[in-house]
């Protein structure tokens, strides 16, 4: 007995909670708050970006923005070039602001229907081979003439980066037989460029706006009278298929994503610094420049 008394006991209690709960359903508001989108609807966000100075600050930028700004977890993946543009086409990745167009013509031809491609964050962008500015060597077909004092080479970038597809192409254009086309990173180029720089030697390197070097020592680039490095063009911001619909916020901080070569240029000096970290001199950019930030987010 005591057993069914029980029962009964807990059915009642039952019965009034739903009871309380009908009441309170129908004591609200027809229309309720609109959802809040947190941390936990979002999830990571997910940048990759290739191991150039200029990528590095601009993809540190975005990241401390996601973090400080939005208040997303935001995780950084360094890939190669082809693999920059296959993740994100593959939506392993959420966003690249490292896109450099029309540079990169040959990962767009392959992937390009597979990413949405936000439009250009930066414009002005220059491709070239550069020089220390007292050499006496004025355009590319001069190198022809001077390859002993080069020591044969011209230092270049990761093997498959446009500008070295370019490098190559500008060998065969000028006949530059007696120089050839070192591989490496833009840390290792910089490396060479500074230590030759230092020694007053001759060198001859692949170059490109934005970047640090040309701030920090006095280079210039040497005329191209064929036009194989082209006109210039533009770093782009591609994201994933989706991004707009399941991460909104991330998405139009992205698509209003906008700034100069000033502005690139500034990050990566501070990155230079002993010292300071890319995310210390992002967030210090970012401190100096909080208008520009603040029209990011439409704030």
């Amino acid at each position: 007995m005591r057993t069914q008394r029980m029962f009964w006991r807990g059915r009642r209690t039952a019965g009034c909670i739903l009871l309380l709960l009908f009441l309170l359903a129908g004591c609200a508001p027809e229309d309720p708050a609109p959802h809040q989108e947190t941390e936990a609807d979002e999830g990571v966000v997910r940048l990759v970006y290739v191991e150039w100075d200029s990528e590095i600050a601009s993809t540190h930028v975005v990241k401390a923005v996601i973090e400080d700004r939005l208040g997303l977890e935001c995780q950084l993946l360094p890939v190669t070039l082809t693999a920059l543009w296959a993740s994100v086409a593959a939506g392993d990745q959420d966003a690249t602001v490292a896109a450099w167009l029309p540079l990169q013509a040959d990962q767009q031809a392959r992937y390009g229907d597979r990413v949405v491609d936000l439009g250009p964050h930066l414009e002005g962008t220059r491709i070239g081979l550069a020089v220390p500015a007292h050499l006496p060597v004025e355009s590319i077909p001069e190198l022809a003439g001077v390859a002993g004092r080069l020591d044969g080479k011209i230092i270049g970038i990761e093997p498959d980066a446009g500008i070295m597809r370019r490098t190559r192409r500008a060998l065969e254009a000028y006949a530059l037989d007696g120089l050839r086309l070192i591989s490496g990173s833009d840390s290792t180029m910089t490396t060479i460029l500074e230590g030759a720089v230092a020694e007053d030697r001759w060198i001859v390197v692949t170059a490109w706006t934005p970047h640090w070097m040309f701030q920090r020592w006095d280079l210039r680039y040497l005329q191209d009278p064929r036009g194989v490095y082209g006109e210039g063009g533009a770093i782009h911001t591609l994201v994933r298929r989706g991004l707009e619909e399941d991460r909104p916020r991330v998405y139009d901080f992205l698509s209003r994503f906008r700034w100069t070569v000033r502005d690139m240029e500034q990050v990566m000096l501070w990155m230079q610094e002993e010292g300071t970290s890319p995310e210390e001199a992002a967030r210090r950019w970012i401190a100096a420049n909080e208008a520009l930030v603040d029209r990011w987010l439409d704030e």
